[in-house]
């Protein structure tokens, strides 16, 4: 496969899978095996391309965060939704920090953990797609400043490749008592300071490995992410408030189920 179009499918995983519960990571890194990508180039380039994904929420979101933006110095809403995004935020920039080295270096060469991760976080959220507790919260920018804390500490699962980043927090938003649509609307929301988080200090670690050669391939991938990540944004919200995760769930458990098949078929 031309490296021109292994870009562009990298990109299109990045892009469709990063916003639902699926988990990008996971995903990419089964990508990356199954092509036999074994240049550390590639593993620089997943984490370049990342940003497409981001500038695809900030871009769909750029009024109601300008909004925000703009209020901070007076208006108490814009206040209390940019503290509740920090708090749910901060779990995360503690143990990545801390663990950033080991997850690199262990989790994220077991493919078998990968699998595993994809088909338990599937049952998991087929089961609370079925019985969800009770919804008290319908709006993302004003969920309880606790709720928001403990959908932070719910996102550190997804360290682990293979839970999903949003669905750690969607899943822990549910749990919380958000509505489903306010749940994943606040997975987005989260994904900005995360994601721009782990992109600075991935990019800070792969410095010495970043070469302008791949420039072209870079750009390809950026903008395939950049443009799939709002395709899947904009239809995810309304497809969650009509049929829910289930979809999602069963993916996960049909990647899963494949992915353990492969790897311990009889060879």
């Amino acid at each position: 496969m031309p490296d021109w179009l292994v870009a562009i499918v990298l990109g299109l995983v990045e892009g469709l899978t990063e916003f639902i519960p699926v988990s990008s990571t996971g995903h990419l890194l089964l990508a990356k095996t199954a092509m036999g990508l074994t240049d550390p180039a590639w593993d620089t380039f997943i984490v370049l391309i990342q940003l497409g994904a981001i500038l695809a929420v900030v871009a769909l979101y750029f009024q109601r965060l300008w909004a925000v933006l703009v209020g901070l110095p007076s208006d108490p809403a814009a206040r209390r939704f940019a503290l509740s995004i920090l708090i749910a935020f901060l779990p995360a920039v503690v143990l990545g920090f801390a663990l950033h080295d080991f997850i690199k270096a262990v989790l994220f060469e077991s493919p078998a953990l990968i699998c595993w991760s994809l088909l338990i976080g599937g049952f998991v959220l087929l089961a609370l797609d079925r019985w969800p507790p009770t919804p008290r919260h319908g709006d993302a920018m004003k969920y309880p400043l606790l709720t928001s804390l403990g959908i932070g500490f719910f996102q550190c699962l997804s360290m682990v490749p293979g839970v999903s980043r949003s669905g750690a927090t969607i899943v822990g938003a549910l749990l919380l008592r958000g509505d489903k649509r306010s749940a994943a609307e606040f997975s987005f929301f989260l994904a900005i300071p995360t994601m721009v988080g782990a992109f600075a200090y991935d990019l800070y670690k792969s410095r010495d490995s970043i070469d302008a050669s791949h420039a072209g391939l870079i750009a390809i991938g950026f903008v395939t992410a950049f443009i799939s990540g709002m395709l899947i944004i904009r239809v995810m919200l309304d497809f969650v408030a009509k049929r829910g995760f289930a979809l999602f769930a069963w993916w996960r458990i049909a990647v899963g189920v494949v992915g353990l098949g492969l790897l311990y078929a009889p060879r």
